[in-house]
């Protein structure tokens, strides 16, 4: 089968290996769909991920069809779409560090178990869709770290897939206000569309009077300057000037999600932030969120479709790659393995 491989800095490629089988405690899935990750295109600038640097297999967020069931193995059929939480497989982790990589033809989940290894979801989503179930967890477990109550008001920076499914994962909890912010139009367009309460277009306003505007000055004891009662904020955009823009205008007793990478050290004056009693949240994976997020993605599969921007076959996978990684070009790009139905 073919499968793609991180073979050194700045370098993958598509190399023929031997298709895994199905042992008795397996299922062997045939991998629909993969959506290509922003890690994926650090792994490759590092030549890959430690030990297998030089032929560490790439692709983490996969949804497939299952093509062989062992025979000690419940609660699935030959047939079967499903997504699969990467985190759990039993010979690392899929795609990011582990033996296999989901931009192959085909994975095998070892001792798999349904609920824990994989979920298996109804076959009216597209595998394209189903394939956002991975981003659209992490992104709820940045969510779930904020914790918002239904009455809060929250800013979320960074209108890419991460920062469009914390949006929806916050109207699916009921949160009252959520404010995206982003420099790119048509991304600010997109997040109108999929239920934001208003966007700000950093380029061109004042982010920090616009959320004072919008949701009111915050008030207490020592507060220094002009400061929003925005409750929450998720940083899902990883430059450094969000966390200067939050720490600037945060209120009392806020609390920040940073969800996005951040490649260098950002300086932060924790005594000048005292009185402000700002709550920094640190989010990565999703410990529990993986198929919490399924069940809504089943519901309005319409509406995740919106996130995907470009879908490429795999034939044309090493331009997959290319796409997502290059600023601006794309919002999510996924690789299909061939048509929906056949």
């Amino acid at each position: 089968m073919r499968s793609v491989l991180v073979t050194g800095p700045g370098e993958t490629t598509v190399v023929d290996v031997d298709a895994p089988t199905a042992g008795p405690r397996d299922v062997l899935v045939r991998v629909r769909a993969c959506g290509i990750c922003g890690s994926d295109h650090m792994y490759t600038t590092y030549g890959g991920i430690p030990p297998r640097q030089g032929a560490t297999p790439l692709g983490h967020e996969p949804a497939g069809e299952v093509v062989e069931v062992g025979t000690e193995v419940d609660g699935v059929a030959v047939g079967d779409h499903v997504v699969i939480n990467v985190m759990a497989t039993v010979d690392g982790l899929l795609g990011s560090g582990g033996a296999q990589g989901a931009l192959s033809e085909y994975v095998v989940l070892l001792d798999a178990k349904p609920g824990e290894q994989f979920r298996v979801i109804p076959p009216h989503v597209p595998f394209s869709v189903a394939a956002l179930n991975e981003p659209m967890a992490v992104a709820r477990h940045a969510v779930n770290r904020l914790d918002p109550a239904p009455e809060h008001r929250i800013a979320i920076f960074g209108a890419g897939p991460i920062g469009l499914g914390a949006l929806l994962s916050l109207k699916r909890r009921g949160v009252a206000h959520v404010v995206v912010i982003d420099i790119v139009p048509n991304r600010l367009e997109k997040a109108l569309a999929l239920g934001a309460d208003a966007v700000i277009d950093s380029r061109t306003e004042d982010v920090a009077a616009r959320l004072i505007e919008l949701h009111g000055r915050s008030t207490g004891i020592g507060l220094r300057g002009e400061r929003s009662s925005t409750e929450g904020y998720i940083d899902a955009a990883g430059a450094p000037q969000v966390i200067r823009t939050v720490l600037g205008v945060a209120g009392k007793r806020a609390v920040l999600s940073v969800v996005a990478v951040h490649k260098a050290p950002v300086e932060i004056d924790l005594g000048g932030l005292l009185t402000t009693e700002l709550d920094i949240r640190l989010s990565m994976g999703y410990p529990t969120e993986i198929f919490e997020v399924t069940d809504d993605i089943i519901d309005n599969w319409q509406k995740y479709a919106q996130i995907v921007s470009d879908e490429l076959p795999f034939d044309r996978v090493q331009d997959a790659l290319t796409l997502a990684a290059t600023p601006g070009q794309a919002e999510k790009v996924v690789v299909t393995f061939g048509g929906e139905n056949d």
